[in-house]
């Protein structure tokens, strides 16, 4: 399928698209070799937690909030269990603490019920958790299990359109087109180079254009600033949201 073409530029074939998604990504890997999920974590139950947690909510202060969930509720069913007035409390930092007990408890009782108490490794199985969609399946399953996925938030969705891969709204749509491009065993750690890229350079009211690696093959170079000096300001460092 090919794409529309940007103002100015002729339409793009498939063939043409893929070829370009493959350097873009190639060169996301050379930008950010050290690229990785930065929620912290030490084993499937925690990164789902975590996640479930990270909703409308930094990565960064989800990490200052998960070391002492993690310290209550060692186990499954201690969340299961979880005096609801106590989570709350712990996680209200995060914002619609409410919300995520609940989802967190709710998940935690379908974890004990359905599988016996251990995170299932399954997208079909994950997302039938209380507050698991596939986004947050994806990232269990590409950094708990090692199961390719692709993570379309926000960031991902923003960079995928101000590259030219697609016109979608649906992140499901989204997430089935750049499955196309890129290839199954670089999906996870694809997403975290889009994921820093768009934390980092492309951001979604100034991206720093004029410092992006990426300009060459972009079709919104000059969406933000491309003097190198001027967009040298806007570059946020990491560990980030």
């Amino acid at each position: 399928m090919a794409t529309k073409a940007a103002a100015g530029r002729k339409p793009e074939t498939q063939l043409a698209l893929v070829r370009r998604a493959r350097k873009m990504n190639r060169i996301l890997a050379e930008t950010y070799p050290d690229a990785h999920c930065e929620l912290d974590f030490r084993n499937p139950l925690e990164l789902l937690v975590a996640t479930i947690l990270s909703a409308q909510c930094t990565d960064k202060r989800v990490n200052m909030v998960t070391p002492v969930l993690f310290a209550k509720y060692p186990t499954v069913e201690d969340y299961a269990a979880a005096d609801r007035t106590e989570m709350e409390e712990i996680i209200r930092p995060t914002g619609f603490f409410r919300a995520k007990t609940n989802s967190i408890i709710g998940m935690a009782q379908a974890v004990c019920e359905r599988y016996g108490g251990e995170v299932p490794a399954r997208l079909k199985d994950l997302v039938t958790l209380p507050g698991v969609g596939r986004k947050t399946a994806n990232v269990v399953l590409g950094n708990a299990f090692d199961v390719p996925g692709l993570t379309v938030d926000t960031h991902f969705q923003r960079l995928v359109h101000r590259f030219g891969w697609t016109e979608e709204t649906d992140p499901v749509k989204i997430e089935y087109v750049v499955a196309e491009l890129i290839p199954r065993r670089e999906w996870t750690i694809f997403s975290h180079r889009v994921i820093w890229h768009g934390r980092r350079i492309c951001h979604a009211r100034r991206p720093a254009c004029g410092v992006c690696p990426l300009a060459a093959l972009c079709p919104s170079f000059g969406t933000g600033p491309t003097s190198e000096a001027e967009a040298a300001k806007l570059v946020r460092p990491g560990p980030f949201s």
